[in-house]
């Protein structure tokens, strides 16, 4: 069955959905209606894509809250991480890479292996990390957990732990996954979670973050706890600071009011913790500054340094 809708501009009923959102042309009058190819519903959604969200309604241009994180705040540990990973890899291979050593064609396929070492380590996180997410939502939705998750002994844990502290800290969910931006300072992401709990600043309504990453209750020699980083405060500041969010069905509403901390979820397979995570005004002007950092190294810096003068001819020195 096809979608149809009322068209909002000439309130015409019963106006076909195309299969990308957009409200199909039609006309109003006798006359082309200009409400053909506004998008509807969830298509009014945006939607990220190579470190920008694009507005369907407007076409403005969004930048990413995590890439502006990314590109913009330094991490100098992660040079160190990566070395350690290579390491730990060649290691724990090393009778493979020394046969393979000793053919170029193995050599080479070996070298390529262990230098993406690193990347498969973040992707084996980021799968987790994607997964208790999808978990989180179908508890906030109240919709049927993913049954392969459900069937996963590596998920198991995780899910216990996350109802544990549902159940621990009451916590009544108001939001999840969902898309929060700034026309006015051009950025855009999705946050974890809103959620109420009588334990948590006093039942104000509180953005949360999840964080799989990392060991419980191990810090650094810098004092910042592993996996639970002090950018998610500048992350979770730009979603408090963001001036809309989008429902579920595509509607957009002012981002409601929450309070001036936030909570992290350290949800780890031998348990969790919960964290308050400054993401006030204060935290909101460091992220608009790396949001600056972030535009010099990704945009401004390659036009910096123009195209080589040419050598001044010999004839032209004489006459100088």
């Amino acid at each position: 069955m096809t979608d149809r809708t009322t068209c909002p501009t000439c309130q015409a009923e019963d106006v076909q959905i195309n299969a990308d959102g957009r409200i199909r042309k039609h006309k109003a009058n006798g006359e082309p209606c200009p409400g053909g190819g506004t998008p509807t519903g969830t298509a009014r959604i945006p939607k990220p894509a190579r470190g920008w969200y694009t507005c369907p309604e407007t076409g403005t241009k969004l930048r990413r809250v995590t890439t502006i994180l990314e590109k913009g705040v330094p991490k100098p540990a992660l040079p160190y991480w990566s070395a350690n990973i290579t390491a730990e890899s060649a290691m724990e291979n090393l009778p493979t890479l020394v046969r393979a050593s000793r053919r170029p064609a193995d050599a080479q396929e070996a070298y390529d292996w262990l230098r993406r070492a690193h990347t498969r380590k973040k992707d084996e996180r980021a799968d987790i990390g994607s997964a208790v997410h999808r978990i989180i939502e179908a508890h906030v939705l109240g919709t049927p957990m993913p049954e392969e998750l459900l069937d996963d002994p590596e998920m198991r844990p995780y899910l216990e732990n996350f109802l544990r502290f549902v159940a621990e800290y009451e916590v009544a969910f108001e939001a999840s996954e969902m898309v929060v931006g700034s026309y006015e300072h051009c950025y855009a992401g999705t946050l974890d979670f809103i959620l109420r709990s009588p334990h948590i600043h006093d039942g104000r309504l509180s953005l949360g973050d999840t964080k799989t990453g990392g060991e419980l209750d191990l810090r650094l020699s810098d004092g910042t706890l592993k996996g639970v980083y002090p950018e998610a405060g500048m992350q979770m500041s730009a979603y408090r600071h963001a001036e809309v969010c989008w429902l579920r069905d595509g509607t957009r509403l002012p981002m409601p009011e929450t309070h001036d901390e936030g909570v992290v979820l350290h949800l780890r397979p031998e348990g969790y913790r919960v964290y308050p995570v400054k993401c006030g005004p204060d935290v909101f002007a460091k992220f608009l500054h790396a949001a600056q950092v972030a535009a010099w190294s990704t945009e401004v810096a390659r036009t910096v340094v123009g195209a080589a003068l040419p050598v001044p001819s010999r004839l032209a020195l004489e006459v100088a």
